[in-house]
This record gives structure tokens, sequence and C-alpha cells, in this order.
């Protein structure tokens, strides 16, 4: 394709579209959102000034969700506001705060964003209206980057205080002595984001916010809350398990909307006999380049970090050879060390990055308006993820542009799923957000760490939860001295600073470069659940689009040695996994879940060529069992699978349960806005517990954060959708986009379809 096609950009948004649409692939959709209007309100009862001020920023009205949302906070009513990107939702907790502080000047409020990079974005927006209005309001960031002389002056003298999650939980909570002005005269919550609060982060935030309730009652605060969602099925229960607040919902948009294309491009088959179609790697690859090229400014999105590495180097190197400077395109995950990433975050906001490759690290954050077609590489693994990265183009958009973005499926059966059934995308309603912060391995360190901040009466709840228990084993174990009826602290450990937000256990391997023995360096980190199959000895690990080889993993320090190497193929690792029934917590005919162990040993590797994909080599891993206790979701009996026996004339094999645990494996996230890592899938032909054959989905977490429970309430759901996504498979025997690898005979396919409708048929 001719550089002049797009030499006019997004100017000529048709021209564009036209060529994603002639590449030899399918289009399995192409939807036109059209532009909407605006609905507006009349003005809530603020200051003058603070009216004059937005005017004068060119806001002339508000939007119906933003005055709704102002007028219930202005009367201290929690609220959680749910509108689409762009639509102004930070005009809703401002606006209330500093008419507050324009009243009260005691007044005080903290503003909680889950990234660095998003709270530097809204602060910046804050100044400007603050400095607008001529209002003496102090506004500072704390985090990991406040200069230590800054942070006295942002205890003592801060309206509004701008953090994070991990900044609460670690700088600020356990040190609530040296914040007593700001907890006295807490008078608003900001939680900007909220569905980004789930899993895992999402329980651990709940009991944050928990611990941070016990503070402000010490100072004699009650803080009204202001949430901001995303679009997910359940933000009201989502805020309120949060926060322990009843919530007023606010989900009535008034803002106007831009033009929206959205392309679902599926690449094309290369071996029709095994449905195998074109990488779809290089696909948006092909299509990143391209744009990148001829001046569209573009973010692509992938979901794992090897992927991200991997499309760095294909397109920093086909920018090259295409003579644009390659520095222009970068990588952003996590693992990167904070400099980079702020570096990678400057560039882009300036210009001088043209195409950012990205984990959904940058789902949220700064404000990248000036980007202006999105490349999604597969489906993100929710509904809202997916708005969220779509989002994050064109907006610029409400100035009349139009935005764009182009999905492209992978040879996922979720992905394929969807490409075959667009409709459920484009017409669904997105999914719920869960947490559970009654998971003990997650609650019992928030207890200590909230114990150490104040100490506990006995008979105290944390929360909702009565903690008796905790708190008798907690002091058995010296951690806690009971004395007049009060728990005190009295380790000598600091127990914020071992806590990891983002897992159930606080340990991650640090990475270290040892390419010159005499000058090592940390270049990154991982946590313990991933790193088995991903940087075992031997291992391939790209970093900033570099490989390093992995030279020895140190389960006791937590270190990961890994040295330069100049290869083109990356590794990629895989794990057997066994599960055990502990206790049945809860059965529904064939159906049930509850408590298991769940064990997994990293077994092989392959080698994978980075251009080709192909395989040059294997080798065996050689790493210690892990074992966890969680909870799973289970199906078993002979809906689960009759014995394949008994079906031979009918082309039934041995095969066809791993083949519908396959199905399910990428079926499931579907429902639980989770990462695919997040469970794990096994079958049993005949299972030691049940006797009979059975499939389990257990949550990759330690004790569970209730995606099995999930499963188990939507029943047959999971298997009508994997019955209609092995239906709508193109391939006639079975494929790697369905039921994966399949065995010469070709019959299992036919046997999968029949156990999904004996499943179907055992739950009616």
């Amino acid at each position: 394709m001719s550089r002049d096609i797009f030499s006019r950009g997004l100017k000529d948004m048709g021209r564009m579209l036209s060529w994603v649409e002639s590449l030899p692939g399918e289009i399995a959709a192409h939807e036109v959102t059209p532009p909407l209007p605006a609905v507006t309100a009349e003005w809530p009862h603020i200051g003058a000034g603070l009216i004059e001020a937005l005017q004068n920023r060119g806001i002339k009205r508000l939007y119906t969700h933003q005055a709704r949302a102002i007028e219930l906070a202005s009367h201290r009513r929690d609220c959680v506001i749910v509108t689409p990107t762009a639509s102004g939702k930070t005009i809703c907790y401002n606006v209330p705060v500093l008419n507050e502080i324009m009243n009260s000047p005691s007044a005080r409020a903290m503003y909680l964003f889950p990234t660095k990079a998003l709270a530097q974005d809204q602060l910046s927006e804050l100044y400007e209206l603050v400095e607008e209005m001529k209002l003496d309001v102090r506004t500072f960031t704390y985090d990991g980057d406040t200069p230590p002389d800054a942070r006295v002056k942002v205890r003592n003298a801060g309206h509004i205080v701008i953090t994070n999650p991990d900044m609460l939980h670690t700088g600020i909570l356990p040190h609530h002595t040296k914040w007593k002005n700001l907890f006295e005269n807490l008078r608003y919550v900001v939680i900007d984001e909220l569905h980004s609060y789930r899993g895992i982060f999402g329980s651990h935030f709940a009991l944050i916010l928990q611990r941070l309730a016990r503070i402000c009652e010490f100072y004699g605060s009650r803080p009204s809350f202001i949430c901001c969602s995303a679009t997910i099925a359940n933000p009201k229960d989502l805020a309120e398990e949060l926060t322990g607040r009843e919530m007023e919902l606010v989900d009535e948009n008034g803002a106007p909307a831009p033009e929206r294309h959205v392309i679902f491009y599926n690449p094309p088959v290369v071996n029709s006999a095994l449905g195998i179609r074109r990488s779809s790697l290089l696909e948006v690859s092909r299509i990143a380049i391209e744009a990148v090229c001829n001046g569209i400014r573009t973010i692509v999105f992938t979901r794992s970090r090897i992927n991200v590495e991997l499309l760095l180097t294909y397109l920093q190197g086909a920018a090259s050879k295409r003579g644009m400077d390659p520095g222009r395109i970068a990588g952003y995950r996590a693992g990167y060390l904070p400099n980079e990433r702020r570096a990678i975050e400057r560039g882009l906001r300036d210009g001088s990055i043209h195409c950012v490759v990205s984990t959904n690290a940058l789902e949220l954050g700064v404000d990248i308006g000036s980007l202006d077609l999105a490349v999604l590489h597969g489906y993100p693994g929710s509904v809202a993820s997916a708005w969220q990265q779509i989002g994050r183009s064109g907006r610029r958009a409400l100035s009349g542009k139009a935005s764009a973005a182009v999905m492209v499926a992978s040879s996922l059966p979720l992905d394929q799923f969807l490409a075959a059934n667009p409709s459920y995308f484009f017409g669904a309603s997105p999914e719920h957000a869960r947490i559970n912060p009654s998971n003990p391995y997650i609650e019992i360190g928030h207890v200590k760490c909230s114990s150490f901040e104040l100490p506990f009466y006995a008979g105290e709840p944390f929360g909702k939860h009565d903690i008796d228990d905790a708190l008798d084993y907690l002091a058995r174990h010296d951690v806690l001295h009971m004395e007049g009826g009060r728990y005190h602290w009295q380790a000598d450990s600091y127990p914020a600073a071992s806590l990891s937000l983002r897992s159930a256990t606080s340990e991650n391997f640090v990475i270290h470069d040892v390419t010159d023995p005499a000058n090592p360096k940390a270049i990154g980190q991982m946590d313990r659940k991933t790193a088995p199959t991903l940087i075992f000895p031997q291992a391939i690990y790209f970093h900033l689009g570099e490989p390093y080889q992995v030279e020895e993993l140190d389960f006791d320090r937590m270190r990961c040695y890994v040295r330069r190497v100049d290869v083109d193929y990356y590794t990629d690792g895989d794990a057997a996994a066994r599960i055990e029934v502990l206790d049945e917590m809860e059965t529904r005919g064939i159906y049930g879940w509850g408590e298991v162990l769940l064990a997994s040993r990293p077994t092989i590797y392959k080698k994978i060529k980075l251009l080709t994909h192909e395989n040059v080599g294997y080798g065996n891993i050689h790493l210690p069992e892990e074992q966890m206790h969680t909870t799973a979701f289970w199906v078993t009996g002979p809906g689960a699978g009759q014995e394949e026996a008994k079906n031979a004339e009918a082309g039934g094999t041995p095969d066809s349960l791993s083949g519908l645990a396959n199905l399910v494996r990428t079926i499931a996230p579907l429902f639980l806005m989770c990462d695919r890592g997040d469970i794990i899938v096994k079958a049993h032909e005949r299972d030691p517990h049940f006797r009979s054959p059975a499939i389990f989905v257990a949550d990759n977490v330690p004790g569970g954060i209730g995606l099995s429970e999930a499963l188990f309430d939507l029943g047959p759901k999971l298997f009508q959708a994997c019955l209609s996504a092995l239906s709508n498979c193109k391939c006639k025997c079975g494929c790697p986009a369905c039921i994966g690898a399949t065995v010469s005979d070709g019959g299992e396919k036919a046997a999968v379809m029949r156990r999904l409708r004996d499943i179907l048929k055992g739950a009616s």
C-alpha cells in the first residue's frame, strides 16, 4: 500500500479504514457509533467564583451527570459516577471539593488514583482550575517521587492530597500521627477508575479503606466518598463493598459522543485443514507500522510482557528499514523501572513518541489525547477493558474528529468466538467486577497493618468482619500483645512494607543484569506466581527490546540473574497442574464449588523464532512444585463426559475432555472480568474425589477471590457459550482456535460437542 493513502492522516478517516479493510484477513465487524449531542443542566448551588472560573475555561454549562454528581456530593452523599471515557468525570469531584474549601478553608480532601501517572495528569488539570479561581488551595501529589523535604509541607499544608493506594498503604496510614491535620478535617475521599479495583488489587484496596475508616473515626471525621468508574455491570455494588457505605448511582451520561469506528479484524487462514491463521502479532505489527510511518500516532495494546517486547522489536526494526527513527516507538509495561516509565510518559505528552506498545498499564493513566488510533492485539479479557483501551485514542474527538480502533483477533477460542459473534461484544452488558476482602491470606496482612496503626479493642470488628480469631492468632505468635482489653502491636517489623497489593503474597523476584559481573544492576521484577514459567533457568527474558538469558532463579533470596545475549528466539514455558478437593462448599446437580489444593510444577519450554514463530527447540524446566489452597468450580458426572469407550463407535476419543477444558479455559474469562492467568482449568477423566469425569476451574490465587463462586452462580451459561464458540468455529475436526491440538482421527470436535450437550442436558 502506497504512502500517499495516509498523506492526510486522520483528516481523511475513510481512507485509513479502507486500507485496513483491504487487508487479506476477514473484517468480522465494522461498527460505527454516530455522534451524540450534549445534554446539559442548570448550574447547581455552588460559588459564583467557581462558576466563573469554569466558564472562563470553556465550560459554559454542565452535563446532566456532572450537575447530579455535584449536587449529591455537595450534600455529603456518597456517590459513584459511571459514564464513558472523556465525559468529564473530573468535574464531578473537583467542583464539590473546591466549593467546600472555598466555604471552609480548613477542609481537606484526598484523591486516590490507581497509578502515579494518572495522579500527575489530574494534578495539572486541578492546578489550572485553581489558578483560574485565584483561590489559595494548596494541592500536592504524595507518592514515591515526592522529595523528603516536600513531604512535611504536604502533610501540614495540603488542602488536596493526591496519592495512590500503595502510598496510602505504606506512607500515610502507618504514619497517621504526622497527618493529624488532614484526618481531622477530611471531608472528601475521591476514588477514580473504580473499576480497576477488582480481583486481588481490589480486595487489598477494600481493606486499606477499612484501615482509613478506623483512623478517620479516631480523629473524629467521616469523609464522603466520590467514586468514578468506567462502565461495568455492578458499579454500585463494587463501590459499596470497597467503601462499606451505601452509594447513590449516577449513570445517565449527558456528555456528547464523537463518531467512533471500531473494526474487528481476523487474520487470514494459512492452513484451512487445521484452522490456523496468520500470526495476530505480525498482523498487529503490520497495521501499526503502516499507520505510524504515515503520520498516524498510535497506541498498541497487547496482553503480556513478552508480547510488548516482541512487538517493540518488530516495530522498531520495521521503522529503521523505512527511514523512521526507531526511538519514536516505545514500550510500556509493568517491570520497567519508574524512571523509564516516566520518560515514556513525557514522550507521549510532548509528542516525541509517535507509537507506544503497552500492556493494560496504559489502559488507565495519562491523558494521551494526541494519539489517533488504537490497535488491540486480541480481546483484552473484558468488555470494560476493551472499551477503555478503545477510548485511549481520539480523545480530541469532541472537536469534531472521529476516532478509530482496530481489534486484531488472536487464535484463542475467545477471540474467535467474538469474531464469529461480534454482537456479543457490541451488545453485551459489561461484566461484574469481583473482590473478596474476606480472603484470609489478604485480610490477615491488613489486620496486622491496622493494629500497627491503632490498637484493636477485643470484639472490635474490622469493617464488617469479626476478627477475634485473627487477633488471638497474632497474639499467640507474639505479633500482638493483649493488655487491658486491647491488642497492641509488639513485633519489630513494619507490616505495610512487606505487604504487596498486587498479589495475595508479598514475594517478588528482582531481576539482576550480571552481564558485567563487576557492575550488576536491577532491571525489573516479577511476581512469584508467574516467574517459574517465564524466568526459569535458560529462559530468554526481554527488557526494553533486548534479550537476556536467565542464569539462575534463586528462591531463597528471591532473585533472578540474567545475562545479555544475542538470540533470535524467545521461550515459552508450560506447567503441569493437579487439583485435589478439600471441602465441598455448595453443590447444585452436576455443578459445585469449594476449597481445593492446587499444585503446579513447571515442566517444559519451547524456543520460538522471533519473526517466523517456528518452534526451533525445547528443554526441560527443573524447578520445585508450588502448592496453594484456593477455591474451584467444578462440573462432574456423566454430563462432564461419559466413559469414552462407550462412545468409540460415534468417534469419541480420550482427548475430548481435555479439548473441552481448553475451550473452558478461554471462554470462562469472558464472564469473569479476569485474565486467563487468573484461573487454572484442569480435566480429570476419572477424578479420585468424585470417581467420575470432572472439569475444574480454580482461582489462581491463594484463598480465592470469588471467581469460582461466580462460575457456580452462572451454571449452564458458561457451557452454552462454549457450545456456541465450538459451533461457530469453521474447522471440521477441531483446531487450535477451539479445542486445541487434535489427533489424527479428527473426532475430538464432535466428541466435545456431545460432552457439552450432555452437560447442558444434565443441568436442565
